[in-house]
């Protein structure tokens, strides 16, 4: 069986890496004749928005496209379409240009049979286009607005669709708000917001709809303060779900804003996104023949459930009911799903994982497995090792950015550089490569070491206690960041996976003598790696290279001794006091 493990173990990491980044996490395309919601429909509908840049610098063709979604909420059969209109509007704009512009907003409303007075789900998306923008290299360019934020409004479009087909069963009414002049400064519903604020009275619930590039997975990236229920709601209805609480920590330091800011500390509610590719974002390549309609089929696999249930649903009919205090922890592992817990039990998981950590390691230290002294120095060592990796990643970003000639942001969004997302992968795959390097070579010393001191018997027992070392120096590590992150700011999963991964296995490997349990391991520490650092490094691009070659370093500090038992351990070694 031994000689079939690095087979197995290939396999393993192949078939993580494609269920991370789409297979089974992510559904199929609809077609246009489908009874479900179906992306080649939106597609229709974000070429004719498309087709021509529509910014708040081109009000005739803005307008052209205002007239198509009035006349698509009409035919839809809105009981209502109203346009409101804010005149001479100056928004914050790039420091050639200051545009002053007429912004008209478009707000239909579907009433819901069974009530009046019942409160509404509000769907948001904005229909202009990004103004012009300064490109390294290239002159200005103007996006036609395919993705960000034809994305958006197709995917309502359809959602609507969508409700209306039971219609008959709504306890809730909807209403659709696509705003104007959202590119500069989100004016259009500052506007609205100051000047009639009567229209968001009575909603109880709202979905924004945003798009960062054309490609990837659509991710429930920011959800409002007190986001208990709503992520109770997500959890409960959403299919092929793609969120982590994290990234709403995030984007509240990031330089971004949405639609949704402006209410999101008033009207609960999500905020979704597409997040690749940020060369495509507010450039003449956000455009009609780079549109991913698997991305699109995305939003609507948990957009119209999500929405479906809450206008359906008569629990939903006090406007309250999606208010909370509390916030979730949350995170998405492809092939298992969506992980979602309360703050406390997220505690409690966080205590019992800590305990079981603890208690493995006295054990192992107990019965000779590992050297405590070595793992302290070892933890030490990958710690360095990952601050090394941070500071060689920005350093990497640097270059990349004085080779572009675009301004060097340490841990920000670096748009312009050319094949920044394969400079990425390079610098990941060397990294692995180093450590990797140096592992096999200290691997190879202690062998030596034992080899010229006592029996020859005991040279595996010796590598085996090297890779001990070395996984719980890594773990030890992960210990004590998931700690301290988890006080500091509520959230560790980057760290709390791994180690919860790596220390299930051993407790596993311990009780029942099966290796299944290393690849089980391994598995999950490679989906969770995947999934979450592509997130990461699409939504900070190259300018946070250092934070991602920090991350995956302790990632795979994990998996590389998990992968060493695996594929040098025997059931005979695994029983003996010297062993892993």
């Amino acid at each position: 069986m031994s000689k079939f493990r690095p087979l197995i173990l290939l396999a393993v990491a192949t078939l993580s890496a494609v269920i991370a980044y789409g297979l089974w996490s992510r559904p199929s395309v609809e077609k246009a004749d489908s009874d479900n919601f179906s992306a080649e429909r939106v597609v229709r509908d974000i070429e004719v928005i498309s087709k021509k840049h529509h910014s708040v610098a081109h009000p005739a063709e803005r307008a052209e496209v205002r007239d198509y979604l009035v006349s698509r909420l009409e035919n839809l059969g809105a009981d209502t379409v109203e346009l409101f209109e804010y005149k001479n509007l100056v928004g914050p704009q790039n420091k050639h240009v200051v545009y002053t512009f007429d912004a008209t907003n478009i707000l239909a409303h579907f009433s819901a049979p069974q009530s009046e007075s019942n409160p509404a789900l509000l769907l948001v998306a904005h229909y202009d286009s990004r103004y012009s923008q300064p490109m390294p290299h290239r002159d200005t360019v103007w996006s036609y607005g395919a993705a960000d934020d034809g994305y958006g409004v197709g995917v309502i479009l359809e959602t609507v669709r969508e409700l209306l087909e039971r219609r008959s069963e709504w306890k809730q009414s909807v209403k659709v708000l696509f705003t104007d002049a959202e590119e500069v400064g989100m004016m259009g519903m500052k506007a609205m917001w100051e000047n009639n604020r009567e229209q968001f009275d009575n909603v109880g619930f709202m979905i924004n709809i945003e798009a960062r590039g054309p490609w990837g997975p659509a991710l429930l990236f920011e959800t409002s303060p007190g986001n208990e229920r709503v992520m109770e709601l997500y959890s409960a209805v959403a299919e092929y779900p793609f969120t982590y609480s994290l990234t709403t920590v995030v984007y509240s330091f990031m330089p971004n804003f949405t639609d949704f800011t402006i209410v999101k500390d008033y009207i609960p509610g999500m905020n979704f996104s597409t997040i690749a590719d940020i060369n495509h974002y507010h450039t003449d390549l956000d455009n009609f023949s780079n549109i991913e309609p698997k991305s699109i089929q995305h939003y609507g696999s948990q957009v119209v459930p999500v929405a479906m249930e809450y206008v359906t649903n008569a629990k939903y009919s006090d406007i309250d009911a999606l208010r909370a205090t509390e916030d979730t922890t949350n995170f998405t592992v492809p092939a298992l799903g969506l992980i979602n817990l309360s703050a406390q039990n997220y505690m409690w998981l966080n205590i019992a994982i800590f305990a079981l950590f603890i208690i493995l390691f006295a054990v192992e230290i107990l019965r000779g497995r590992v050297d405590a002294k070595a793992v302290i120095i070892t933890a030490v060592k990958i710690l360095i090792s990952a601050l090394i990796a941070l500071i060689a990643g920005e350093l990497v970003a640097f270059v990349c950015g004085a080779c572009a000639d675009v301004r060097f942001k340490p841990f920000g969004i670096m748009q312009g550089i050319k094949y920044d997302n394969a400079m990425m992968i390079i610098s990941v795959v060397i990294m692995v490569l180093i450590v990797t390097t140096i592992y096999i070579i200290n691997r190879k010393r202690a062998a030596r070491a034992a080899s010229g001191l006592i029996r020859a018997s005991a040279h595996n027992a010796a590598v085996a206690k090297y890779s001990a070392n070395y996984l719980y120096g890594a773990l030890l590590l992960l210990f004590v960041l998931s700690a301290i992150l988890l006080f500091a700011l509520g959230e560790n999963l980057m760290f709390l996976i791994p180690l919860t991964a790596a220390t299930a296995a051993m407790i596993l490997l311990r009780i029942t003598h099966l290796k299944v349990w290393i690849i089980a391991g391994v598995a999950l520490v490679l989906l969770h790696a995947f999934s979450f650092l592509y997130a990461l490094s699409m939504a900070l691009t190259i300018g946070a290279l250092g934070a991602i070659l920090m991350l995956a370093l302790c990632d795979f500090a994990v998996l590389l001794p998990l992968s060493d038992i695996y594929l040098t351990t025997t059931k005979k070694h695994s029983s003996s006091h010297l062993s892993v």
